[in-house]
């Protein structure tokens, strides 16, 4: 393994993932394709962005160590779960928390941090 810090998606504010020492990590993943949409709609969005994230990175859903879940009305959680739920796979769930939080736009209902392990 390398020393190196491997950040891709640098962006002026913060890089959307941070490769190091076999470890991915992302920055909070937010809906900003459908801000505004039903919680359900937002959920997916993120999963989705999770996802694509972590395979550019050589890692997996399987391979999440820490997931940090923010809404802005914890009352759907259960509306969330359910997506969350269909997403990840069994007997791989991670250690998760799940808070109710202002987030920086009010269009957003969720974001979503995540820390993986690089897939060997």
């Amino acid at each position: 393994m390398t020393s190196a810090i491997d950040r891709r998606h640098v962006g002026a504010r913060l890089s959307e993932t941070a490769i190091y020492n076999g470890t991915v990590y992302l920055a909070g993943q937010i809906p900003e394709n459908s801000p505004g949409a039903d919680i359900k709609t937002q959920t997916q969005e993120v999963l989705g962005h999770i996802d694509r994230l972590l395979a550019e990175a050589g890692s997996s859903k399987q391979n999440i160590l820490q997931c940090q879940i923010y809404l802005t009305d914890i009352s759907e959680i259960g509306q969330m779960n359910e997506v969350w739920d269909a997403w990840v796979p069994a007997g791989h769930t991670p250690p998760r928390a799940t808070v109710q939080a202002q987030l920086a736009n009010p269009a957003y209902k969720i974001e979503v941090v995540v820390v993986a392990a690089v897939a060997r």
